[in-house]
């Protein structure tokens, strides 16, 4: 192979040939003062002036359609940007820890969700407590009657509604500016281990296996059901534009509805490859029609699907049970939850599903994730009785930031019972 020198040489000869066809220049390579400038030039691409490096550590290709003389030749631009773009940091600690005492440690439950105004619902035992992530401030928002326990929370999309399901079969819904109990919607004959808004509709999944839907603006609020499903429903969720909605249960079944043809329908198709029951369903928020679910504890695998064709994309084996799937919307990545036997968050990049990175640090098997309204936090709860909150997804600083960032009063570094 041709040493630097020698190709240095090589330059600096054709350089002088080129002068002698325009000067007719007999002298050799001249003084010796001009060969040792022009060699300097050749080898140090800092000092060069007329742009002919050899060792480059810009994008030469980017704006040279042909490469010439030797400029390209060891040009390290490309593999340096490409690192560049993805070496962001993610912390390996959690930002915040939070005690979550007597939180249940049922697979099928989901205890935990965040809402557009930044305040984190956690279901523990028969209470709900509200952390504030801004002032960092707790409330006790409500607790059910004796010898009943909350098996679910989900947040209206404004953030002033707190739904509530109960282990009686019952639905609530709390106003959180005043701390009361707007309404009890009952028709269950099991607990209600799921939940999930479309604008005033909302969704709930029985250990029956039933779906029902509220439309929480009247009072006749049972407007449709959808009896599918042979055991539990513990995956529930509304495509983003409202359009379809995804359950996965513990018949090891996900059906896929589309609301356009009536909110008491057969499914448009129904998914049967997973081993176990599918708690994960998460629809990806920049591309409409794709939906990622995870199986249990027999299956373990996310699995990908095209809701238009109905078929799957992919599928990956993450070794362990998932709990939970989430969506990254500033990068195109995604966030697991495991239990058995890690119990660790998992970051993977889409499509490929190469693992970024692990996040261990708890004890328990993680049982639900959520995700701050700015997209950069991740909250799990587990059933090592402790609330983490792992930021996994840095805005990009190029991109001007659509909401402001989520902040944590001065609990940064502490634990903080929500009891």
């Amino acid at each position: 192979m041709t040493t630097n020198q020698d190709m240095s040489h090589f330059a600096l000869m054709h350089h002088r040939n080129d002068e002698e066809e325009e000067e007719g220049d007999d002298t050799g390579l001249g003084s010796n003062t001009q060969y040792q400038q022009q060699l300097t030039e050749a080898m140090m691409p800092k000092q060069a002036t007329n742009g002919a490096k050899i060792l480059s550590f810009k994008n030469v290709c980017s704006v040279q359609s042909q490469p010439s003389n030797l400029n390209v030749l060891y040009s390290t631009g490309k593999v340096l940007s490409t690192k560049s773009a993805s070496a962001r940091y993610i912390p390996p600690r959690p930002e915040n820890v939070l005690d979550a005492p007597v939180v249940l440690d049922d697979y099928y439950l989901h205890t935990l969700d965040w809402s557009s105004n930044n305040i984190i619902a956690a279901a523990l035992g028969s209470d709900v407590y509200l952390w504030n992530a801004t002032t960092a401030t707790i409330t006790l928002l409500m607790t059910a009657a004796e010898g009943d326990y909350i098996s679910c929370v989900s947040w209206i999309t404004d953030g002033s509604v707190l739904a509530v399901g109960l282990s009686d079969g019952a639905v609530q819904l709390w106003d959180v500016n005043l701390t009361k109990l707007v309404r009890t919607m009952t028709g269950h004959s099991a607990r209600v281990g799921c939940l999930d808004w479309n604008s005033h509709i909302l969704s709930s999944g029985s250990r029956s296996g039933a779906i029902h839907h509220h439309d929480v603006r009247v009072a006749s609020h049972h407007v449709g059901t959808l009896d599918h499903h042979t055991q539990e429903v513990c995956g529930l969720r509304w495509s983003p534009d409202g359009a379809f909605l995804a359950s996965g249960a513990n018949d090891n079944t996900v059906h896929i509805w589309d609301t356009s043809l009536g909110l008491e329908v057969a499914p448009l198709h129904t998914f049967t490859e997973h081993q176990a029951a599918v708690k994960a369903v998460s629809w990806c928020p920049w591309q409409t029609r794709l939906l990622a679910t995870g199986g249990g504890t027999s299956d373990r695998h996310i699995r990908f699907w095209n809701t238009n064709s109905g078929t799957c994309i992919k599928a990956v084996d993450t070794k362990s049970q998932v709990c939970s799937v989430l969506w990254s919307k500033e990068h195109r990545e995604l966030v697991s939850g495991h239990g058995y036997s890690m119990n660790q968050l998992s970051l993977w990049k889409y499509p490929t599903m190469n693992k970024i990175t692990d996040l261990v640090g708890h004890s328990g098997r993680i049982l639900n994730l959520c995700m701050s309204p700015d997209g950069q936090i991740v909250a799990s709860i587990a059933a090592d009785e402790t609330i983490r909150l792992w930021k996994c997804f840095a805005q990009d600083k190029k991109k001007k930031p659509s909401k402001p960032a989520t902040t944590t009063g001065s609990t940064s570094g502490l634990s903080m019972c929500i009891r």
